[in-house]
């Protein structure tokens, strides 16, 4: 049976009881309208496998079908492109796609598209963010043989042996095998996001050409994109999935700040934001200047504020600890956000199945005593410095993150802003940061380990600040093979909580999101992945 749709209900349980807000329905729509929703810059060209944050991914989503999706109302995986995936072992599987679909140029989706997508992401000179998704799939390390240094030492990573995956085999036009190196249940599950992407035969003869007219095979094909304006694409009418799109164009407008793109859902310059800025949210502002055009339901993300570990003093545990518990959570989702935050306590996320409140201990509650002593222990006494990025609505919460430790731990302590998410990025990935920064998450996929593997694991593709412990990563490969689901969750549990004592990241508040749309707009979800389901829209005629 086809294991991508083996995920326990337990995760759509746990949305519908937390109250994820209606989803909207309506009948006869106008077919040939056009939207607009807000979007910050890419950060890297639009390709699947180089493209692990929001800006890139927004456009991605519409524009490509993977093997799985994940349904909007509860987040459950369900067969897009894969007619099945097929295993007895969870470590060989057996994968077969749809017949008949097309990539936008008109060239065929087979299993090649798949096979030849997945080893160049993983190909180590390739330099992709989403190599390391790769990990499992057996022969791996001969494409991607570790750095000896790491990635920012002197020494270069040895020269790959092959530029194919040996677990990775084309059986026939429309069906492939994957051959992962130990057992991993949650693979299936995985493929869902998009740098498990297929390519198709242009990307490989010509990237460049692809990167300036990238070709998808999703229910919205490339028109234009004009860095720092907007990127525009239209509904693709030869589009052979369950999702056909009920509007033809679609425009994603680069903001350098989620107030100006507020101001313009207010006015309906544009037709949908899919998280509100803190100035709307203080006071419920947004219910007077939006009224029933306000969308809002729990959602799949949490904020948190990572370290670069490549640089004092945030190298220091001690001063990671202080920083945590120096942070007055609650006063400020209160203030700030009207109660729509609610507290972190850990680093998974309460909807996802497997969570265990308290798993940050102590570390997560503000106490300034404790913090204090912390602090004192840490030896440290110069300056904090959080730095993030201004476009996307972060400044009132950084600025009263950087007041809190300020007062609690009575040394200097200051928000530093700059632009461009997409500016920003580039710094982290770079490993430049000179501060500790913003950072947060949205699921990729509905699963407990998604939480931890990327994030901290060593190497991995968003462990953007270097963390590592061997113990920790050990704790994860054991639950990666464990026999159950059940056994599987507690080693994720146990790993989770070895990251208290080092506080990789800070844990902050998880979220209901609050979006706003236009007049122009029917219907409009909000995904549970914080996101606009675009299936779901209907423009008024």
């Amino acid at each position: 049976m086809s294991r991508a749709l083996l995920v326990p209900a337990a995760i759509a349980t746990a949305l519908v009881a937390a109250g994820c807000g209606a989803t909207e329905t309506s009948s006869g729509t106008n077919a040939d309208a056009g939207i607009s929703i807000f979007n910050t810059e890419p950060e890297n060209p639009l390709v699947p496998g180089n493209t692990t944050e929001v800006g890139g991914s927004r456009v991605l989503d519409a524009m490509f079908t993977g093997l799985v999706e994940y349904r909007s109302e509860d987040a459950q995986p369900e067969n897009a492109m894969a007619e099945s995936i097929e295993t007895t072992d969870s470590k060989v599987f057996t994968v077969k796609i749809k017949k008949d679909w097309k990539f936008h140029d008109g060239s065929a989706v087979t299993a090649k598209s798949f096979v030849d997508a997945w080893n160049w992401t993983a190909y180590g000179p390739n330099a992709t963010q989403g190599a390391s998704f790769f990990s499992q799939v057996q022969g791996y390390a001969d494409v991607h043989p570790a750095d000896p240094d790491g990635a920012d030492g002197p020494q270069k990573a040895p020269a790959p042996a092959t530029d194919k995956m040996s677990g990775l085999a084309v059986v026939d036009d429309h069906t492939f095998t994957v051959t992962l190196s130990e057992p991993f249940a949650v693979f299936p599950v995985t493929v869902g996001y998009e740098v498990f992407a297929p390519l198709p035969e242009a990307f490989f003869k010509d990237r460049a050409a692809f990167e300036a007219n990238p070709v998808g095979n999703g229910p919205f094909r490339f028109v234009s994109r004009t860095v720092g304006t907007d990127i525009k694409l239209t509904r693709y009418d030869d589009y052979q999935g369950a999702d056909k799109p009920k509007f033809k164009d679609l425009t994603l407008k680069v903001y350098q700040s989620r107030e100006s793109a507020y101001a313009d859902i207010v006015s309906g310059n544009l037709d949908f934001m899919e998280e509100l800025p803190p100035n709307a949210l203080a006071g419920r502002k947004y219910e007077g200047d939006l009224g029933d055009r306000v969308v809002k339901r729990e959602t799949l993300n949490n904020q948190t504020i990572a370290f670069p570990f490549y640089t004092a003093p945030y190298d220091n545990a001690s001063l990671r600890r202080a920083i945590s518990m120096a942070i007055n959570r609650e006063e400020i989702t209160e203030r700030i956000y009207a109660g729509t935050r609610k507290p972190a306590d850990g680093w998974v996320h309460p909807l996802i199945k497997g969570y265990q409140p308290g798993q940050c201990g102590d570390y997560c509650r503000f106490d300034p005593d404790k913090a204090k002593a912390e602090f004192a222990k840490s030896g440290y006494t110069g300056e904090i410095v959080l730095l993030s990025n201004t476009d996307s609505g972060h400044q009132e919460w950084a600025e009263a993150v950087a007041n809190s430790i300020k007062s609690t731990l009575g040394v200097e302590a200051r928000f530093v802003p700059t632009t461009s998410f997409g500016e920003f990025r580039q710094k982290v990935n770079a490993h430049e940061m000179t501060g500790m920064y913003r950072s947060g998450w949205i699921a990729d996929y509905p699963s407990i380990e998604n939480w931890l593997t990327p994030l901290f694991r060593t190497g991995a593709s968003s462990n953007d600040g270097l963390y590592s412990n061997p113990a920790f990563d050990a704790k994860l490969a054991e639950a990666d093979k464990a026999p159950s689901e059940e056994q599987a969750i507690e080693l994720y549990l146990e790993a989770e909580r070895m990251l208290a004592p080092d506080m990789p990241s800070i844990p902050l508040w998880t979220q209901t999101t609050i979006a706003g749309k236009s007049s122009r707009l029917k219907v409009a979800n909000l995904h549970a992945f914080r996101k606009l389901d675009l299936a779901s829209v209907e423009v008024a005629q």
